[in-house]
């Protein structure tokens, strides 16, 4: 498996994200199935775990300290902040006083002492993007952090933030099903050296077979929500994912290698980081970085399930303020 770039480490370009096994998609697994999760990807060849502060609230950087915090030297880390669900500063808040805070907290959850790469989790614009970005820098300076990045941020934005101090990767939805980044953002990362990091690259778990009936979504399922996850949009929706899933078997493949390897053959500076609650899956999603899909095949994958084909938005209309990554036209 060829590795990637990111923060100045050589990785495989498949990691492990770490949202769903303590929120999201449902009822959360186990802790005794999420620790062996977590145990079981980096027995077998994950070197990139990525979670978040806001993550059932700390649960999942928790979960990920206590399983594999004492093997800290064998793995890249990634958490974010910017985003935070408790206190009187709830919301998007990438002060440097809640930077530091944040930070201080998740290493603590972490059970380390330092993070690899640390996130700003949402754009901030009540705050200068230099302040934010220079408690970044001390950051680093204290040796809390190796490097910066942002999420879910528009070009132009991680443009003035690079040119006040560069920084090492942009973490954004991308899939077949969510093409927002190929209108600024992924050029902007290839051209300025930042790795690009595809969180949700298997469309949420739609392109790896979790969803066929949106009824059955448990109620606490955030896609229920989501424009494309109702009922009249995803009869349509659902028609794409059927043929996509052919065109995966005529491959040889599981529908999400098919969908990971898009991701990753759009340019040399992606990383992938599909979530899983699966030991199966997991083995599953990290061969798909060592695979050759013939051209023909991901081309008809990209005709079948893009921006003009799939029915609905991304987010669902009270999310979208959130959001500072380009977007297309309602």
């Amino acid at each position: 498996m060829k590795q990637r770039n990111l923060a100045g480490k050589a990785l495989n370009p498949v990691g492990l994200g770490c949202m769903n096994v303590a929120w999201a998609y449902g009822n959360a697994p186990s802790r005794e199935d999420a620790l062996a999760l977590f145990r079981h990807a980096l027995d077998n060849g994950c070197d990139h775990f990525d979670t978040a502060n806001i993550y059932g609230k700390g649960m999942s950087e928790e979960i990920l300290g206590e399983a594999i915090g004492d093997r800290r030297k064998e793995f890249f880390l990634a958490t974010k902040t910017g985003i935070l669900v408790d206190g009187p500063r709830r919301g998007i808040d990438c002060s440097p006083e809640a930077i530091e805070a944040s930070l201080d907290a998740s290493l603590k959850r972490l059970r380390t002492d330092h993070v690899d790469l640390f996130y700003m989790h949402r754009f901030d614009p009540k705050v200068p993007i230099a302040d934010s970005v220079g408690a970044m820098v001390r950051a680093m300076e204290a040796g809390k952090i190796g490097a910066y990045g942002v999420s879910e941020w528009s070009a132009e934005h991680v443009r003035q933030a690079h040119a006040v101090h560069p920084m090492a990767a942009v973490q954004t939805e991308y899939s077949l099903w969510t093409r927002n980044v190929e209108l600024g953002v992924l050029e902007t990362t290839r051209e300025l050296g930042i790795a690009f990091v595809a969180f949700s690259p298997v469309a949420r778990g739609v392109l790896a077979g979790a969803v066929s009936d949106v009824t059955t979504l448990a109620e606490t399922d955030l896609r229920r929500s989501h424009p494309r996850f109702q009922p009249d949009a995803w009869e349509k929706n659902l028609v794409l994912v059927e043929r996509f899933n052919a065109l995966a078997g005529e491959a040889g493949l599981a529908p999400a290698q098919l969908a990971l390897a898009w991701v990753l053959s759009r340019s040399d500076n992606v990383h992938v980081i599909p979530g899983t609650r699966s030991t199966d899956h997991w083995a599953q999603n990290n061969a798909a970085g060592g695979l050759t899909v013939d051209t023909s095949i991901l081309d008809r994958a990209d005709a079948l399930i893009n921006q003009q084909t799939v029915t609905g938005h991304r987010y669902p209309e009270v999310m979208r303020g959130t959001i500072d990554t380009e977007d297309y036209p309602a």
